[in-house]
């Protein structure tokens, strides 16, 4: 289900992008409306990375898509700023903003649930590492059987 989600938002992400890079006016490019081009083209980069992986036997590792979502909901954060700000004067149809604010949403939930992952793994690492530590529980010393956590003492036995 959240491989399938996470596709469909990659590819919605994609699309809504390549139609504005593609329909932009050529008189947009001397009038301060360049970085809009810009923030596309990495929001563009971005998306074909994670598709890229998403296709790759090499999956991403919870830490690579926490960060690489979070890159794309703060790109998506300032194209939507920048569109909204300049909207009239770059010539930007509401419709993309609107699209790119749904993308945006969309991003974050996936960026939340990969940073989730991110936490409770390393909560899970730490748990294990203090149960392996002798720290889990007050009362374990060492184990019995194979002597690890505790020193056996040596001398005349």
């Amino acid at each position: 289900m959240r491989r399938r989600l996470a596709s469909g938002v990659f590819a919605t992400i994609g699309l809504a992008t390549a139609a504005f890079i593609d329909a932009a006016p050529a008189r947009a490019q001397a009038s301060g409306c360049e970085k809009i081009q810009s923030l596309l083209q990495e929001r563009q980069s971005l998306v074909a990375s994670l598709n890229a992986a998403q296709k790759s036997k090499r999956k991403l590792t919870p830490q690579q898509a926490c960060s690489t979502m979070g890159r794309l909901v703060n790109n998506g954060t300032a194209t939507v700023k920048f569109a909204t700000d300049n909207q009239d004067w770059c010539q930007i149809p509401p419709s993309f903003i609107d699209g790119m604010k749904a993308d945006n949403q969309k991003a974050a939930a996936v960026r939340t649930q990969a940073c989730n992952a991110v936490k409770q793994q390393a909560e899970m690492m730490r748990r294990a590492q203090q149960q392996a530590q002798g720290r889990g529980n007050p009362f374990s010393g060492g184990d019995a059987i194979t002597g690890g956590g505790m020193r056996i003492p040596q001398g005349a036995l």
